[in-house]
């Protein structure tokens, strides 16, 4: 993170199903931050809430939108997200949002602080 001084970051939350929270993080860190890796998307922390085992993040950083809809498309349509761990990810996600902001110094501080990966 070091090198990111401009940008954009997608938070995205997730609300999971009943008592699903510590399987659906060793899925993502076992199979999708890897895979991300793999794709150059740059992942800048996840985990589970500190209050609610079953609510999760996921902060990515992107350019610009045009990349992070690029990004995005071609990861989510990739053979190896169909293939892969989409279906075991999915089936625990009860919802989601995700926001998109501006990447700035305070952000930068905050995620820093955050270090929950």
């Amino acid at each position: 993170m070091k090198n990111i001084k401009k940008g954009i970051i997608e938070i995205r939350t997730y609300h999971l199903k009943e008592n699903s929270g510590k399987l659906f993080h060793k899925i993502i860190n076992e199979k999708s931050i890897p895979m991300h890796k793999r794709w150059n998307i740059c992942v800048l922390a996840y985990g589970n809430s500190i209050t609610d085992q079953d609510s999760y993040f996921l902060v990515r950083h992107y350019q610009n939108i045009e990349e992070k809809k690029i990004s995005q498309d071609s990861f989510y349509g990739s053979d190896e997200w169909k293939l892969g761990p989409r279906e075991s990810i999915i089936s625990f996600i009860e919802n989601s949002i995700d926001i998109v902001i501006p990447f700035n110094k305070e952000i930068k501080t905050i995620l820093i602080n955050l270090n929950i990966k």
